[in-house]
């Protein structure tokens, strides 16, 4: 019998007795109702802790299934669709939308309209015992998921408002974006890009037009606008890409990326400021190499990085979430298990597959079971999963319904 057990069930018989001297019971009849008691115990499933419980009444594949957020093709859901059965029967946390699907090269993804996002967005939040996270990247600009095509107001870049420098402007755009993403029931954008602009040539954010500036307070000043104006409307924010991605001359979604020389620490200034405003809700890590902050991994594998910068030296304990995994500087040079495993263990709490670089429809049933055989091997600490869950859904209990 577990110790747990064992104290619980002392204590009841030990208040059973208490109670049957109180009303001078016989001993023949404590003896046989404490039989009765002892029998109810074993049988009842609240006075044991199953396999999977691990703190709380929450299973252990919920807590994993919460760490997990996937993309997913389709305009519309219903309970066949295979993200819902990801929903229901894995408990995934969040799910991510797109208006082009990649590796098909189609534009049919999961946008189409006003009337459709809000219908799919209800959908897949009813389809959810716990809150779901929803989420796109809405940036303004070149990154843009909600396009004027598909009948949404059309937006700017963080460069062009970094270059105005104007805050009334900054914000007149934002909140725009926040009221839209709003009334179509998404709870989280995956912005603002707090990367400082000092490549204009890197074809992931300078190319793209999606950083504010070059210079850390500008940076800061605006994206404290975007992060307010998103709370204001219930929207939750995460900026991104941890610990800094703009000094890149190589784009991660295509393979390896070594900022080692062209970083600065100064590239940290944003993330640092952000945090200690306490407006910050989800940091995003960047797949990038950087040997001046950990020789050995990326960052999203990164305890130095994570743990270690993020956690310890800034203090943040919100909710990291990971770049997509399946971007080629992670699934090109590192198995799926050991991706996995790496990004829990170095701190992240969320492991993003948008399923736009490869497209697996099983993924979330791969990535939970393997994260459950590495608790069971005691290669993941089950430590790690609870902090992750708390984090989560802490941050969940802000949402909206």
């Amino acid at each position: 019998m577990h110790a747990i057990d064992a104290i619980s069930e002392s204590h009841q018989l030990i208040r059973f007795e208490q109670i049957a001297r109180l009303m001078s019971v016989s001993v023949r009849a404590i003896y046989h109702l404490a039989c009765i008691l002892c029998i109810w115990i074993i049988l009842t499933p609240s006075a044991s802790l199953s396999a999977e419980t691990t703190t709380g009444n929450e299973s252990l594949d919920t807590k994993i299934g919460q760490m997990i957020m996937i993309g997913f093709r389709g305009l519309s859901v219903d309970e066949t669709s295979p993200v819902i059965v990801d929903i229901q029967k894995r408990h995934i946390g969040g799910v991510i939308l797109f208006d082009y699907d990649v590796p098909s090269k189609s534009p049919v993804r999961n946008i189409e309209s006003p009337p459709q996002v809000k219908s799919l967005v209800k959908a897949l939040q009813e389809a959810s015992t716990l809150p779901l996270f929803i989420a796109i990247d809405q940036e303004g600009g070149r990154v843009s998921r909600l396009k004027e095509k598909f009948g949404f107001a059309p937006t700017v870049s963080e460069q062009y408002l970094g270059s105005i420098n104007d805050c009334d402007v900054t914000r007149q755009h934002s909140e725009t974006t926040a009221r839209t993403l709003a009334d179509l029931g998404i709870n989280v954008n995956f912005a603002p890009v707090v990367d400082l602009d000092r490549n204009p040539g890197n074809p992931v954010i300078g190319k793209l037009e999606r950083s504010f500036s070059s210079d850390p307070n500008t940076v800061v000043k605006h994206s404290i606008i975007c992060i307010e104006m998103l709370h204001k409307h219930g929207i939750l924010s995460a900026i991104k890409h941890f610990p800094g991605h703009g000094s890149s001359s190589a784009d991660s979604h295509k393979g390896f990326v070594d900022v080692t020389e062209s970083w600065s620490a100064d590239e940290l200034k944003p993330f640092d400021a952000i945090i200690q405003s306490g407006i910050c809700d989800m940091v995003m890590t960047a797949h990038i190499f950087n040997a001046r902050l950990d020789p050995l991994w990326p960052a999203t594998l990164s305890h130095t990085m994570i743990d270690g910068i993020l956690r310890n030296d800034m203090g943040f304990d919100g909710v990291v979430v990971s770049d997509d995994l399946q971007m080629d500087a992670i699934r090109s040079f590192y198995g799926l298990e050991q991706a996995i495993t790496m990004a829990i263990n170095a701190g992240c709490d969320m492991l993003v597959f948008a399923n736009n670089s490869v497209f697996d429809d099983d993924i979330a049933e791969r990535a939970t079971g393997m994260i459950k055989k590495l608790v069971a091997a005691g290669k993941i600490p089950i430590e790690r999963i609870d902090e992750s869950y708390r984090r989560i859904m802490k941050l969940k209990k802000r949402l909206k319904r």
